[in-house]
C-alpha cells in the first residue's frame, strides 16, 4: 500500500516571497503563509495561528513573485517534505519541514496583498494541470541537489 502525502492550505503570506533562481534558470520561491482558528476555552474565544513553511519551482514560483505579496490571500495544493542538516555552529542535527507547492489559487479581488496585474490573472489556476500532474510524477526537482545549505534560513 502506498501513502498519501497531500496539503491543503488557505492562509495569508506572512511577507513577500523570496526568489532565487539556479544555475539552470530555475525559479524557486520561499515564503510563509498563516492559518488561523477559532478555539473555545471556557467561556473565552482565542485564535490561534498556525505558520507554514512554503516552497514554489517554476512557472509557480514566477507566479507568486508577480502576483502574491505580503497579506495576499491564497489556496495552496502541496506535499510535506522534511529536511536535515547538521547545525555549523554547534553540530547538533536540525530539522525543517516546508510545503512544496504543486497548485497555487490566488484568492481576493486585489485587496492589500495583490500585487499589480489583472483580475483574470490573479485569480488564475498556476501550477502543473492535474491530468499532466498525475502522468509526470518522476518530473519533480531533485531537491537535494538543488539546495544547498547556503539556502537554508538559518
Amino acid at each position: 500500500m502506498r501513502g498519501l502525502n497531500k496539503v491543503f492550505l488557505m492562509g495569508h503570506v506572512g511577507r513577500d516571497p523570496e526568489i532565487k533562481t539556479t544555475q539552470s534558470g530555475m525559479s524557486i520561491a520561499t515564503f510563509s503563509i498563516a492559518t488561523s482558528e477559532r478555539v473555545k476555552r471556557g467561556n473565552e474565544w482565542e485564535d490561534h495561528t498556525e505558520w507554514h513553511n512554503l516552497v514554489a519551482f517554476g512557472r509557480t514560483a514566477e507566479i507568486i513573485q508577480e502576483y502574491a505579496g505580503k497579506g495576499a490571500a491564497m489556496h495552496i495544493e502541496g506535499k510535506l517534505r522534511t529536511q536535515s542538516w547538521e547545525d555549523k555552529n554547534d553540530g547538533k542535527k536540525r530539522y525543517r519541514t516546508e510545503i512544496i507547492v504543486d497548485q497555487v489559487t490566488l484568492l481576493g479581488g486585489g485587496g492589500d496583498g495583490a500585487k499589480q496585474g489583472s483580475s483574470e490573472s490573479k485569480s488564475r489556476y498556476a501550477g502543473k494541470p492535474k491530468q499532466q500532474a498525475q502522468e509526470n510524477t518522476d518530473s519533480e526537482p531533485d531537491l537535494e541537489n538543488m539546495i544547498t545549505d547556503e539556502d537554508i534560513p538559518f
